[in-house]
């Protein structure tokens, strides 16, 4: 089976929005014959942007995968490929995608080079080792400079980019590539609109100086790889044949010791037949990326898997989908042994098992039956009722717990009502299915309101919620204003004790704790928990409530009701009644000690910062900065790009709704903006006053 897997590649686009990532995938599409005419996205009508709403935005939100093949010297090559979205609102569908791929292909836009979003999905990358090639893409647009954007990539991204292509000529004249590896030039033909044919030639007697030059600094940053190359390199560079380059190439990419990078122009269908060679060529197969690691459950040691049909199953659940004809589609990388339709697996999260009903390769939203997917495909599956995002699916006789993959936590809420009678039921079937799709969408019940609060990532995230509402689900929502994800924190230690007594006659309650409340250490999130109960003066069982009830009382914090970010817990001492104590006493008694103690810990709001980056021209640049001043924004610094300036800030998400409408105001619709999320940070008195004053809190408000 690994001689047929070394023919299998997993691979994602990712880049900016707006560099062209869904128009190359489309073009991929159409050249390894899956589709039959190239959908465009500004006409609506591109394969992998199946949603009403990516058509109508042009914009890609979930990663859609799709299954292909393609012919290279002979062989044939099955390409998994993942469209993922450039939006910073949907980041979320980056990370899951680059979590179960092999390799990548960067986008990017030949004139706006490495922007804001090309790093964010690069960090993502980094984070999970994947091997990637770079795409110079729109070299036919005014503007277009590919030395430059080779240039950014090293300075800005810190990455090591290596040219195979150089261009003949660029925006209107952008007519060919030389390609370094075999040093021809590739001419298209101009009155060939599918940019199919094309003209193999010498190298224009003009670029040759140019060319032998860029080929010799490709050879040398391979040669880190492959001591031979630059033994042959040294001795005689013209003996260094096709071949032994191109696998020197592939072994520096897949170590990540180099960034292959290539140009063209996939709108008007040039240099896409060369880049899905190079995917081909030069990225991993699942056989490359070797075993993967996890965590036997029941002994909690490390095993190993490696990428053979023949091992023990595990599978990584990494997306799931709602389909209005088929139900809830779960998409999986099958990292070893075989999995098979109407059969049962293990899912170590619940410790249930899950019944495959059907199993399907994916042809973007159409799907292609299958009995059985092995070892290094990406497949979707039907059956499992209790599978979520980050799940490990296994043999149950040979359990394994796969790295799972962290989300980021919401910062942005609406409150949303049903319209109609009709809708209450439908609302929280439909919420619940979203939810169950994108773990960054988060839904909470506000108790004293009774409303209910959809958490996301951005203003775009939740818009497209309400609009999946109402087309998807036909369910019609009255919507509030947007509110931020505020939380509380603790600046000083104290100890307390509380004594929980009831008496109604029969038998009672009674739980008596002594604890010390305290800020969490560094790099702890959520509930830091230290039992130092000793001789036995409350039995082990009611510890793990005394726990429960201090993680579920973090939820509501004692200023405004927002959840605490973190805490420390030190269980010091405390008695119990042989007849009155038990669990739910305990738990009771830990809720009331939070309530009662944390308002003596100089309690303080926290609330979520925004890295903001905006290009503006160089007129507009006072009215910029001096907008992001009246908005509590910190001007982190400026650089000259590409005849504009580039501003960097950090802001208060409170401050920044509709920012994007504002900036178009300042600046006669000529700037442009994105942010993401960067950290939490505590909020200034003045308008910590104003919150709590709005939230009906305590106001009462000390700087810790």
């Amino acid at each position: 089976m690994s001689s047929e897997l070394k023919y299998t590649r997993n691979i994602g686009i990712m880049a900016h929005i707006d560099a062209g990532k869904t128009t190359t995938t489309e073009r991929i599409l159409y050249y390894t014959g899956i589709t039959h005419r190239m959908g465009e996205v500004h006409e609506g009508a591109a394969t992998m942007d199946w949603m009403v709403q990516e058509q109508e935005r042009g914009i890609t939100i979930t990663s859609a995968a799709v299954t292909t093949f393609w012919k290279y010297n002979q062989d044939n090559f099955k390409i998994n490929i993942i469209d993922t979205p450039g939006h910073v609102d949907f980041t979320v569908e980056v990370e899951r995608s680059l979590r179960v791929l092999d390799g990548a292909v960067a986008v990017f836009c030949a004139v706006g080079g490495v922007e804001p979003q090309s790093e964010t999905v690069w960090r993502q990358a980094d984070k999970y080792r994947v091997p990637r090639i770079g795409f110079v893409n729109k070299m036919d647009r005014s503007g277009a400079d590919f030395f430059n954007v080779v240039y950014q990539i090293r300075k800005k991204l810190g990455a090591r980019p290596v040219p195979l292509h150089m261009p003949i000529g660029s925006e209107e004249s952008f007519r060919g590539i030389i390609d370094l590896i075999e040093m021809k030039a590739v001419i298209w033909y101009e009155d060939d609109k599918l940019g199919t044919d094309y003209e193999l030639t010498d190298i224009p007697p003009e670029f040759l100086e140019e060319a032998r030059e860029y080929r010799a600094n490709l050879i040398e940053a391979v040669a880190e790889a492959d001591d031979s190359i630059l033994e042959k390199f040294f001795e005689d560079p013209e003996s260094i044949s096709e071949e032994h380059l191109t696998d020197a190439i592939r072994k520096a990419t897949i170590s990540l010791t180099i960034i292959p990078v290539m140009c063209g122009a996939a709108f008007k269908n040039k240099g896409i037949q060369r880049l899905i060679d190079a995917v081909v060529k030069f990225l991993p197969s699942p056989v490359d990326i070797g075993s993967i690691k996890g965590i036997n459950p029941k002994n909690d040691e490390e095993v190993e898997r490696k990428a053979l049909e023949t091992e023990p199953l595990s599978a990584l659940a990494f997306k799931i989908a709602t389909d209005p004809f088929v139900g809830r589609l779960v998409f999986l990388r099958v990292y070893s042994g075989v999995i098979s339709a109407a059969s049962y697996v293990l899912n170590t999260r619940s410790g249930k098992k899950e019944r495959i009903t059907r199993l399907y390769q994916m042809r973007s939203n159409k799907q292609m039956p299958k009995d059985k997917v092995g070892a290094g495909d990406i497949c979707a599956v039907v059956g499992p009722k209790d599978l979520r995002t980050g799940d490990t699916l296994c043999d149950e006789k040979k359990p394994i717990i796969l790295e799972s993959i962290i989300f980021p936590e919401p910062v942005l809420g609406i409150a949303v009502e049903p319209k109609t009678q009709l809708d209450i039921d439908r609302l929280g079937i439909a919420l619940s299915k979203l939810a169950e799709e994108d773990p960054t969408f988060k839904i909470q019940h506000d108790e004293s309101s009774g409303q209910t609060i959809i958490n996301g990532m951005g203003e775009l995230h939740l818009e497209i919620i309400l609009d999946r509402l109402k087309r998807e689900f036909k369910v019609e929502c009255n919507q509030g204003a947007p509110q931020v994800a505020y939380k509380e924190a603790i600046a000083t230690s104290v100890e307390h004790r509380e004594v929980f007594k009831k008496q109604t006659g029969g038998k009672g309650k009674f739980a008596d704790i002594i604890v010390r409340i305290s800020p969490a250490d560094k790099e702890v999130s959520g509930l830091q928990f230290i039992d130092n109960i000793k001789g036995g003066n409350i039995p082990k069982e009611y510890i793990p409530s005394v726990e429960k009830g201090f993680r579920e009382a973090m939820n509501n914090g004692v200023l405004a009701g927002f959840p605490v970010e973190s805490m420390k817990v030190e269980l010091l001492d405390g008695s119990f009644h042989p007849v009155d104590s038990d669990s739910l006493s305990f738990e009771i008694a830990a809720k009331q000690a939070f309530r009662n103690a944390c308002p003596k810990t100089k309690p303080y709001l926290l609330e979520p910062i925004m890295s903001v980056e905006v290009v503006t021209p160089e007129e507009y640049m006072g009215d910029v900065i001096s907008d992001f001043n009246r908005r509590r924004g910190l001007i982190e610094g400026m650089e000259s790009k590409a005849g504009a300036r580039l501003i960097k800030a950090k802001a208060p998400l409170s401050e920044l709704f509709g920012y994007v409408t504002d900036l178009r105001t300042i600046t006669s619709g000529r700037a442009t903006s994105t942010m993401e999320f960067s950290h939490y940070q505590e909020v200034v008195p003045e308008v910590a006053k104003k919150i709590l004053e709005s939230s009906k809190g305590s106001t009462e408000y000390s700087l810790k």
